[in-house]
């Protein structure tokens, strides 16, 4: 008979468990039979002493235990860590692809609570957040290895979640040769990540999917300029469409129909090398962080797109703000001239006022607790609001936010206040999530961290 020790639940609590969320909170423990040690598995029964699964312990953490089985389980072995990570390689190679880069093991959603594996093609960089998988990394680590065979795997485990388990942050080599900088390939381009000093495990696999949705908003802007497809004869008399100004000349930029892009927040520069690669005219890329825009520029290179992207070291709330200002200058000069006053040309404009055909705001999370909802409603409403002022009309907002807290229909309402405040009218194109390789367990609201959409800006003048 096994001398697992088993927390007891409440009558009163809500029944999280059979609705499949793996957390136990310290306020829905009713009482303990044994005393297990910290980070040990135990068995988790409700008021009546009905099993419920088994779990890993924390009495530091308010989530005291976490499921890594709905029955029961003595310990987590080598076997146990390898079966789950087949079940998990199993489920990528349906739906991401065998040996494709991406995110291997997440966590919860995976049935591995507090691991994380991501792959850059053949290197596997893990966070460990909770206690009880640091304390089973004896075995999980050659299962890892044993399944997915790598070159090498690195820790990435510099997070502060694990100051709430008791554990300090720490990074290095697990195993084999991990360079610093992988290669990978994304939907098509080539991407470096830089796996000891990006952020997170070192490449945000979650908007894959994403990046490709913005592929039909890159094309379809030449008429704007004037630019039209016209019969033209060439020196040896052949016939053949090509695009012609508004003069008959004909334009030999071969990006003469690909949106402006803007991109705030780039880090690497991923939704750049996409807009690019799906036609662009220019891309403008800018993050706070000169060492994330370094390898931005790096993956823009690679991928021969240099042509077409300028970076910009810049706050991006303070950004937008200036063009912003400089465009209403601009506009209030024209409005001026147009009414017969007299304009002061010689004071030089406060900005430059550009405007974009796309926009896209892929900022990192503005709410880390539920007490910063309302400080992150206020952010998100901010930039939306000012780029959606530097849209031209019928540009497109490519916005996302993945602040747990703040919940999908929160945001959406928080872009609408956005486009009320600034005259606009949306037509939502997209609404998506975390990408396949990022599964959601339908019971655990907590996974459900990333919303992205995509919106047709117009002004109401205008329609």
């Amino acid at each position: 008979m096994s001398n697992q020790a088993s927390v007891w639940l409440n009558k009163s609590r809500r029944p999280r468990l059979e609705e499949g969320h793996p957390w136990v909170y310290a306020n829905e423990i009713a009482k303990m039979e044994g005393e297990p040690t910290p980070g040990q598995l135990v068995e988790v029964k409700d008021h009546r002493g009905q099993p419920l699964g088994t779990g890993y312990w924390n009495p530091v953490s308010q989530i005291t235990v976490r499921l890594v089985a709905y029955g029961p389980l003595e310990r987590m072995d080598e076997a146990f860590f390898r079966s789950r990570f087949e079940r998990a390689l199993a489920y990528r190679r349906r739906f991401v692809g065998a040996d494709d880069s991406c995110r291997l093991v997440y966590g919860e959603a995976d049935f591995l609570p507090g691991l994380v594996v991501d792959r850059f093609g053949g290197v596997l960089v893990v966070q460990v957040l909770t206690l009880g998988m640091e304390l089973a990394k004896e075995a999980w680590l050659p299962a890892l290895i044993a399944t997915f065979e790598p070159q090498g795997v690195y820790e990435r485990s510099d997070v502060g979640v694990r100051t709430l388990e008791g554990l300090e942050e720490r990074t290095g080599v697990l195993y084999g040769e991990c360079p610093r900088h992988v290669e990978i390939e994304e939907n098509g381009l080539r991407v470096q990540v830089d796996i000891e000093g990006g952020q997170k495990t070192g490449y945000f696999f979650d908007q894959r999917e994403n990046r490709a949705s913005i592929r039909p908003l890159m094309l379809g802007w030449g008429a704007r300029s004037g630019i039209k497809l016209a019969e033209t004869e060439t020196e040896e008399g052949v016939k053949r469409l090509q695009p012609v100004n508004d003069k008959g000349n004909v334009v030999t930029f071969p990006y003469w129909d690909g949106a402006t892009v803007l991109e705030c927040f780039a880090h690497t520069g991923s939704f750049t090398l996409h807009a690019c690669a799906y036609g662009a005219k220019k891309a403008t890329c800018l993050d706070i962080s000169e060492h994330a825009l370094q390898t931005a520029r790096h993956n823009v290179e690679i991928n021969g797109f240099s042509d077409r992207v300028e970076f910009v070291a810049a706050d991006a709330f303070e950004y937008l703000r200036q063009q912003v200002a400089g465009r209403d200058e601009r506009q209030a000069r024209a409005n001026a001239k147009a009414s017969g006053a007299k304009v002061d040309t010689s004071k030089p404009l406060v900005s430059e006022g550009r405007t974009w055909d796309v926009i896209i705001l892929d900022p990192p999370a503005f709410a880390k607790t539920k007490r910063a909802v309302e400080a992150a409603r206020r952010g998100y409403k901010d930039i939306n609001l000012h780029a959606m002022k530097l849209l031209n009309e019928g540009g497109y907002l490519v916005t996302a936010s993945c602040s747990y807290h703040v919940r999908p229909d929160s945001f959406l309402e928080t872009i609408q206040e956005a486009a009320k405040d600034a005259g606009k009218i949306l037509r939502r194109v997209e609404w998506r999530g975390a990408g396949k390789d990022h599964p959601q367990l339908a019971g655990m609201e907590e996974g459900h961290y990333l919303k992205f959409g995509i919106f047709e800006v117009r002004s109401r003048k205008g329609l």
